[in-house]
C-alpha cells in the first residue's frame, strides 16, 4: 500500500474531487485504495481518467436529482426540486438581463416593429410572473425556517440562512446604488407607450445583471468604466451564487411535509412552462431583426449566449421536474 503523501495517493484524490462529497465521505476510502493500485500499476492512461470523469459526472447528477436512482423518493425529491429552483435562477438571471437591455431602449423610444413591442411587453409580463411564482415558493420555506428557529431546531439551517441573506443584502445593496448612478435609461425621451414599463425596476434589474455582458470579451472597453462598477460585475455573480447555494441547502436539509413538496413540484412546473414562454418572446425579438431608432433594440453575441443558457437551464428544469414527479409518485402522493 502506498504510503500517505505518496504521489499516487495525491493523485488518487485529485480524481476523487469528480464525485460529490456525499459519495465520498460513503465510497471515498475504499475508491480511493482501488485508485491507488491501479496508479501504481499503470501511471498514465486517459481512459482511467475520462471514466472517472464521467462516473463523478453521473454521480452529481445523480445527486441533484436529475438522473440514476441512487436516492430515496423523499430525498430524490429534494434534491430534484433544490436543482429545479437553481435553473430557475440562471434562467431568471439571463432572462432579467435581456428584459433589462430592452427596458433602456423603450425609455428612449417607441420599437420600429410590432413584434419587438409585443415580445417586450410579453416578456414583462412573464417577469413579474416569474417573481410571483418565486415568493409563492419561498413562503412556505420561509414559515418551516421560521418554526425551526423558534423552536431551536434549526442547527443545520443557520449557515445557509446567513448565506442566503448575505447574498441578497448584496445584491440589493449593490444594485440599488448603481441603478441610481449609472443607468442608461435615464432622462430617456418621453413617448405614449413609455409608462407601460417601470424605469426604477429596469434601473435595478440593469443593475443586478450588470455582470451579463460582452464586455467581458473586450478587457479595454471594459476597464473604461468606473473601478467600483467593474467591481460590481465581478462581485455580483459571487452573491448571485451565495443566493442559490443557500436556497439549495436550506431545502435539502429542512424537513418538509409530502404536501408541501407536492405544492413546491407544482409550482416549478407553472415556472417551467413561463419559461418556455419567456424563451418564445425573446426569441421572436432576436429573430424579428429590426434594431430600433438609433440601434436601442439591437441584438448582440450576448444576445444569442443568454437564449441558448436559458435554454439549457429550461432542459435541466424539464428533468428536474420529471424527476421530482416520479419520485411524488413514489411516495404515493396525488400529482
Amino acid at each position: 500500500m502506498s504510503a500517505p503523501g505518496h504521489p499516487e495517493r495525491r493523485r488518487a484524490t485529485r480524481l476523487l474531487r469528480w464525485y460529490p462529497p456525499a459519495w465520498r465521505g460513503r465510497y471515498g476510502a475504499e475508491f480511493t485504495e482501488l485508485l491507488v493500485a491501479e496508479l501504481v500499476e499503470h501511471p498514465r492512461s486517459w481512459r482511467r481518467t475520462a471514466d472517472v470523469a464521467l462516473g463523478g459526472t453521473r454521480a452529481r447528477l445523480a445527486s441533484a436529482g436529475l438522473c440514476g436512482g441512487t436516492l430515496d423518493p423523499d430525498a430524490q425529491v429534494r434534491a430534484s426540486i433544490a436543482t429545479l429552483g437553481c435553473a430557475l435562477g440562471l434562467f431568471f438571471a439571463f432572462a432579467v438581463a435581456v428584459w433589462a437591455q430592452l427596458t433602456i431602449g423603450w425609455q428612449w423610444s417607441r420599437p420600429d416593429t410590432q413584434s419587438t413591442a409585443v415580445a417586450v411587453i410579453t416578456m414583462s409580463v412573464l417577469i413579474a410572473l416569474f417573481l410571483i411564482l418565486a415568493a409563492l415558493a419561498a413562503l412556505p420555506i420561509a414559515w418551516s425556517v421560521l418554526i425551526r428557529v423558534r423552536g431551536r431546531q434549526a442547527a443545520t439551517l443557520w449557515a445557509p440562512s446567513l448565506l442566503f441573506v448575505v447574498g441578497v443584502a448584496a445584491l440589493v445593496i449593490g444594485s440599488r446604488h448603481f441603478a441610481q448612478h449609472g443607468w442608461p435609461g435615464t432622462d430617456g425621451h418621453p413617448w405614449a407607450g413609455r409608462g407601460l414599463l417601470s424605469g426604477a425596476v429596469g434601473a435595478f434589474a440593469w443593475a443586478a445583471t450588470l455582470s451579463i455582458s460582452a464586455y467581458w470579451a473586450h478587457p479595454g472597453a471594459l476597464f473604461a468604466f468606473p473601478a467600483g462598477e467593474v467591481a460590481w460585475m465581478a462581485l455580483s455573480p459571487v452573491a448571485m451564487v451565495a443566493v442559490a447555494v443557500g436556497a439549495s441547502k436550506i431545502l435539502r436539509r429542512l424537513p418538509l411535509s409530502p404536501g408541501v413538496l407536492r405544492y413546491e413540484a407544482r409550482l416549478g412546473s407553472a415556472a417551467a412552462a413561463t419559461m418556455i414562454a419567456f424563451l418564445v418572446a425573446s426569441s421572436l425579438w432576436i429573430a424579428d431583426g429590426g434594431t430600433g431608432p438609433r440601434d436601442l433594440f439591437h441584438t448582440g453575441a450576448i444576445d444569442i449566449v443568454a437564449v441558448v443558457v436559458m435554454g439549457l437551464a429550461l432542459t435541466a428544469a424539464h428533468r428536474a421536474v420529471r424527476r421530482a414527479r416520479t419520485a411524488l409518485l413514489a411516495l404515493s402522493i396525488p400529482h
